[in-house]
């Protein structure tokens, strides 16, 4: 399935706030590749010091695991489900269905594309 929206490779995301069961927030930013229909990111700020996800994008729904190291020195890892839609601003948008692997949790949340200087 293809997807008329373009490909995260060397796209910034941010999230638009902290949920309530997350660790991420405005500050932390995500570094997004993407090749053929694989996708990965690098991320860190907030409170959390360095994360890593790591999946597939199929149209315009992205599938990945996480794994992140936060400020209190503990590993977390889930799974999360995105769906990629195009902003008014012709920005790119994430809205995001995830779930703790490795510890009690869920939510919902989004993150956004940062434009360049």
């Amino acid at each position: 399935m293809l997807s008329a929206l373009p490909s995260l490779d060397g796209l910034e995301f941010a999230p638009v706030s902290r949920p309530e069961q997350g660790e991420v927030d405005p500050g932390t930013r995500f570094a997004y590749h993407e090749d053929d229909g694989l996708v990965w990111a690098d991320y860190r700020g907030g409170e959390v010091v360095h994360g890593h996800l790591v999946g597939t994008r199929t149209g315009d729904t992205v599938d990945f695991r996480y794994v992140q190291l936060n400020r209190a020195g503990e590993t977390n890892s889930g799974h999360c489900t995105s769906v990629l839609t195009r902003l008014p601003d012709g920005r790119l948008r994430l809205d995001e269905t995830w779930h703790w692997e490795s510890r009690p949790g869920s939510g919902t949340s989004a993150v956004e594309e940062v434009l360049p200087y």
